[in-house]
């Protein structure tokens, strides 16, 4: 059995524990093949580099942006990542060699980045492109800090590991992203080695372009499928569970178990990725199946995502939400009997490059949720000189996901448990597939909503 396995990087961050929990295990030496391993940056190490993924707060990219000193901010850079090795020597790394990597690929980095700036400088060609190639350059280094570490410290275990470098700094010849990939592992055996990859990937269409902060779990579905893995497994802090332990507790939540695609697509879609929607469709298609599994439980089975699964027992599975959407409603008396009415609203929500979440309608008014980051005033100007009343309101959607939900009472329970709680509902929408009933509330009953929701939804079950 061949399994391609990814490592987040808040599990990368506590190495020991991958090395014990994961890697060794309850295996005997000379059992550890027949992996291999996609490794994200140490916890944080990507928000120092390009900007932080949840504030926004600028890295290493954004002083090269604004054309200040991002050389300095190199320098600190390699600093932290010196640090990071210094936590790592307990487990056998060696770190001057560590140190010796990770300081010739901060000079590399700087070299080229010091390249573009001079050719950015000259005029002579569009900024979007140089500054898309930088911010290549800058994602490439965290995963290659802790993919050569990772390597390091297995072989002073005594593990055979390949360090298998997909950033292609080294490589001038231009390849896809697939053809770099097949490259690497062309004749790779994997029955005597496990193979430490990059979670980032080189490729002439930029990988970054197409996925940004995902990349490495599109590097991690496009080898599954290279290989023809038996099943793709991603190790996380926490398993995947009937609600956020942080919001619920943990002895409140619960592992799912299975699930499928479908509700995987609709945790995605909310921001509470089990994976990356762009990294699961291949895998679907491939019929691969993933696994979840927490890296502190290493016995337990996990979440297993399938094609085909529907739960015999027709429930709830998953409660979840978020609190960083808007609801923009739009009013218009004459919309009613009116065939397209919405068409232009549509148009100018593309217009602005912004995906929606939930749409509800009724005879005079349209309510759209999107991401709070993605709302744009100019979208919202051109929307009120073309309709009669614009509402825009900051909300929470909570979602209740299951394979089998389609049960007289869902929805009837699902409302009751907010409102028991005073919750009041702004906006409900479900489709016909019924595996996703989402919930508009006010912003400040969000965590509220996700407790009860879960108490009665899933864990009375």
């Amino acid at each position: 059995m061949l399994t391609v396995e990814k490592i987040g990087g808040s599990s990368m961050s506590k190495f020991g524990d991958v090395l014990r929990n994961i890697i060794i295990g309850s295996r005997k030496k000379g059992d550890y093949f027949g992996r291999i391993f996609i490794v994200s940056a140490y916890g944080g190490v990507t928000n120092w580099l390009l900007e932080h993924k949840k504030t926004g707060e600028p890295g290493v990219y954004d002083f090269f942006v604004r054309g200040e000193d991002y050389q300095a901010e190199l320098g600190k850079l390699l600093g932290k990542f010196i640090e990071i090795n210094k936590t790592l020597k307990d487990i056998k790394l060696d770190q001057k060699i560590a140190d010796d990597f990770i300081t010739n690929r901060i000079k590399q980095s700087r070299d080229y980045l010091n390249s573009l700036a001079e050719v950015m400088a000259s005029g002579y060609v569009n900024h979007q492109n140089i500054l898309l190639a930088a911010r290549e350059i800058l994602a490439s280094i965290g995963e290659a800090h802790s993919a050569f570490n990772s390597v390091n410290i297995l072989q002073n275990n005594g593990i055979n590991a390949t360090f298998v470098d997909l950033c292609g700094f080294h490589d001038t010849e231009h390849l896809t992203i697939d053809k770099r990939i097949q490259k690497a592992f062309a004749g790779l055996d994997c029955s005597s080695t496990i193979p430490i990859v990059t979670g980032y990937t080189k490729g002439t269409e930029g990988i970054m372009r197409e996925f940004d902060r995902g990349y490495s779990e599109v590097t991690f579905s496009k080898i599954a499928v290279e290989v023809k893995a038996d099943e793709a497994v991603i190790h996380k802090e926490y398993h995947l569970s009937t609600a956020d332990p942080m919001i619920v507790g943990i002895e409140n939540s619960r592992p799912v178990g299975q699930t499928n695609y479908n509700v995987a697509d609709q945790l995605a879609d909310i921001g509470m990725e089990a994976i990356h929607p762009k990294a699961s469709k291949p895998l679907e298609v491939s019929g691969i199946n993933i696994r979840i599994k927490n890296t502190f439980e290493p016995d337990h089975p996990g979440t297993l995502i399938t094609r085909e699964y529907i739960g015999e027992k027709s429930m709830v599975e998953i409660v979840t939400g978020t609190d960083k959407v808007v609801a923009i409603e739009v009013h218009d008396p004459f919309m009613v009997g009116q065939v397209g009415f919405d068409l232009n609203m549509m148009k100018l929500i593309q217009k602005y490059n912004v995906s929606y979440i939930l749409k509800a309608t009724n005879a005079n008014s349209i309510t759209t949720v999107i991401w709070e980051k993605d709302q744009d005033e100019k979208l919202l100007e051109e929307l009120r000189k073309g309709y009669h009343r614009i509402t825009v309101k900051k909300v929470a959607i909570v979602s209740a996901l299951g394979t089998n939900i389609a049960m007289p009472g869902a929805l009837a329970k699902a409302t009751g448990a907010l409102y028991k709680n005073k919750i009041n509902i702004e906006c409900v929408s479900q489709s016909l597939m019924q595996v996703n009933m989402q919930f508009v509330i006010d912003r400040k009953d969000y965590k509220s909503a996700i407790i009860a929701m879960n108490q009665v939804l899933c864990l009375q079950d």
